[in-house]
């Protein structure tokens, strides 16, 4: 017999990508920054180390959010700070999904958001993408329209592009709340700053942010939404009390704070992702035109598992990645390689490698 809930039961989990202990690998498979952050990261947090740890934090974390509505031009009151950006997301659904109430999400896409429902007792459904991975509005509406919770990553993953703004605004749900995952954000061509939320629509829509890729700071676990205050005021009361330890409210300020590095390394990011693209293409691979740290490529006679495993016994970590029920794939189910965007020596060696390979 089982003591836990029939929902939790069943389901079997989010897996999170692979994360090697020991030396030598090119590690090119959960979309880290492969540059380090601000120093000015470090030194806040080696002063907020030497301070009264043994005093809670500030439990709505003013300062960060002070420093954020600089950043956005809004108001301090327009932020919710988080344990990275999935927490965000957990207290999305507990804000606002009922059980059996539905929630949906572009399919494919990130599959946390199936598990999050699963965990609520929601029901999931998929929006299914076209196969050039544009929103199939026809088919998404009458889907939207009866669900509370839409779940958009913008940029994408695993395929790195990007929709409109007409595009999103197309999936609001009449009575329900649009939230447009921006992990990527920073990493897009022509970066925003929330303009959405000032659409007519902006109500009933919530934008979250990470500091695990852009900032470099996936080992502090540190993420905000950015909402109507009203919407902000109604999240807080569903977070933890104390969601944001002192090191990561310290650590990420300063990073916000620190906009040059950020923006430095950005770039640098978004240069070898172009000559990755070319690259990759040139090795006969299908290259989605991606605006995140990651691209997606596919090879028109497949093998993409047989690629992972060879890239793998080389030391060279990326993501296969599998989504049944794509109808016009092959088979039925689309599978491809998510390759992160590593430093130009680390990519280097990826593209010697693939050379080896096919």
């Amino acid at each position: 017999m089982s003591l836990f809930r029939p929902d939790i039961e069943r389901i079997a989990g989010y897996m999170p990508g692979e994360q090697p202990q020991d030396t030598g690998w090119i590690k090119l498979n959960t979309n880290e920054n492969p540059y380090p952050p601000s120093p000015a990261v470090v030194e806040a947090i080696r002063t907020a180390a030497g301070g009264r740890l043994n005093i809670y934090p500030d439990p709505l974390g003013k300062r960060f959010c002070k420093a954020a509505a600089n950043l956005f031009n809004l108001e301090p009151d327009w932020f919710l700070p988080a344990n990275g950006s999935d927490e965000n997301l957990t207290i999305l659904m507990r804000s606002f999904v009922d059980p059996h109430e539905f929630v949906a999400y572009p399919y494919p896409s990130y599959i946390l958001y199936e598990t999050l429902a699963d965990i609520q007792g929601a029901k999931c459904r998929r929006l299914m993408l076209n196969a050039d991975y544009s929103i199939n509005h026809a088919t998404a509406r009458p889907i939207v329209e009866q669900t509370k919770l839409v779940f958009v990553p913008n940029p994408n993953s695993p395929t790195g592009n990007r929709w409109s703004q007409d595009d999103l605004l197309k999936l609001v749900p009449p009575k329900g709340v649009l939230v447009l995952d921006e992990a990527y954000g920073d990493f897009a061509d022509v970066p925003h700053r929330g303009e959405i939320l000032k659409s007519e629509l902006g109500r009933q829509i919530v934008v979250t942010r990470s500091f695990s890729k852009s900032y470099s700071l996936a080992g502090l676990r540190f993420g905000f939404a950015i909402a109507h205050p009203d919407m902000i005021r109604g999240m807080q009361k569903v977070k933890d009390s104390y969601n944001c330890d002192t090191l990561s409210l310290a650590g990420a300020t300063a990073a916000l704070e620190d906009q040059a590095t950020m923006q430095e390394n950005a770039r640098k990011i978004r240069a070898t992702r172009t000559r990755m693209t070319s690259a990759l293409r040139e090795l006969g691979f299908t290259v989605v035109d991606s605006q995140a740290n990651f691209v997606w490529c596919t090879r028109p006679n497949g093998g993409h598992k047989e690629i992972y495993e060879a890239l793998n016994a080389r030391k060279i970590l990326i993501r296969y990645m599998k989504f049944p029920g794509v109808t016009w794939a092959a088979n039925e189910f689309l599978d491809g390689l998510r390759i992160s965007v590593g430093t130009d020596d680390e990519i280097n060696g990826l593209l010697t490698a693939l050379r080896q390979i096919v």
